[in-house]
């Protein structure tokens, strides 16, 4: 394995040890959480979150839009980290080297955040974090966070029952996704390979689609890359699903059919190491919903932002974990589920 690697990995696990031990703190401030970031980013720090933080430049920026409010409602925050790992950048040809870590934050939801109501119950908040290393700091993040999970957790979900089970979340089944250590090289380069494959095979049937109208993703083409027990564990407003069949009638085929128009554009960062892949884009994707996606009606072009993780077993994949900016999705269509539930909850007038 390249030196530089572990060098990452050390980079981001200081910056985890650095932000986690001022957010468990309730007290602590905008200033606290700054001087954290600041220990680890670089000065020209680049962070993308999701709906409705999106694009923030600076350490201070990142605190006070993001995680002073987030510890402000949730504190002690812990993290659980599932999947750790670290990788050149496929999609640059390795020009920058990036980690992935995903897992969950955990806190007591004893204010509101968003002004999504408290439980004064654990919370659960789904998360994906890319960081791009140089010079030895962060110099770059992408956040990627199930915010539809806090608001169902809140009871405050906003969409149609769901085609998959929602709030499903379990980490890797071999339980060996925080990869520390030194990985086999070739061992990357195998999972990033079936991860790529199963990509084509995505997009040549948006290219027959778009040429023939056919949007049926035949059950033999998924079984090229995944194996029949593969658990697709989705975003809330989608849920997860179990096995090649499961996941082709409640997410696959819900997919195909409600969204048409479909154009990739490409990702920020690509990268695997050991079993392990993951990828973001901003934004992968974007379509036309022509109705029954979600539940919800036809309406313009809009794009999705996506986060994929991956596991292989063997010579497939087995286990995907997928996060989708589900709200920034939905506002492109003029759609405000968080201002939607304020007007309910008397917060703001129309």
């Amino acid at each position: 394995m390249p030196p530089h690697l572990q060098e990452t990995k050390r980079v981001v696990l200081d910056y985890h040890d650095a932000l986690d031990s001022v957010c468990a703190a309730s007290d602590a401030t905008v200033d606290d959480i700054a001087k954290a970031l600041g220990s680890c980013v670089s000065d020209d720090y680049f962070w993308r979150g999701m709906h409705p933080f999106y694009e923030q430049h600076g350490a201070a920026d990142v605190a006070n839009v993001f995680w002073q409010p987030l510890v402000r409602a949730m504190a002690p925050l812990q993290r659980r980290c599932d999947v750790f790992f670290a990788g050149d950048n496929d999609v640059d040809g390795g020009a920058t080297t990036w980690a992935c870590s995903m897992g969950n934050l955990i806190g007591r939801f004893d204010g509101p955040w968003l002004d999504i109501p408290p439980t004064r119950r654990v919370v659960q908040l789904r998360y994906a974090e890319f960081s791009r290393v140089a010079g030895g700091r962060i110099a770059e993040t992408a956040m990627f966070l199930d915010l539809l999970s806090v608001m169902r957790q809140a009871g405050q979900f906003p969409l149609p029952p769901p085609t998959g089970q929602p709030g499903f979340y379990v980490g890797p089944r071999t339980g060996d996704g925080l990869l520390f250590g030194e990985q086999d090289p070739a061992e990357g380069r195998a999972t990033l390979s079936v991860a790529r494959r199963m990509a084509e095979d995505l997009s040549e049937a948006n290219r027959i689609a778009r040429e023939s109208g056919e949007e049926r993703l035949p059950h033999d083409v998924l079984a090229r890359c995944w194996h029949e027990d593969m658990l697709w564990i989705g975003p809330d407003g989608i849920g997860s699903s179990y096995t090649i069949e499961r996941y082709r009638q409640q997410h696959s085929l819900p997919f195909r059919f409600g969204l048409t128009d479909k154009e990739f554009h490409g990702h920020v960062a690509r990268l695997a190491e050991g079993h392990y892949a993951a990828w973001f884009g901003w934004a992968n994707v974007s379509h036309r919903p022509r109705g029954g996606f979600l539940g919800l009606p036809a309406s313009g072009p809009t794009e999705m932002r996506v986060v994929d993780v991956y596991r292989r077993d063997g010579d497939k994949l087995a286990d995907n974990w997928v996060f989708i900016d589900l709200l920034h999705w939905l506002s492109l269509q003029g759609l405000e589920p968080l201002e939607r539930m304020r007007h309910q909850l008397g917060i703001k007038e129309f």
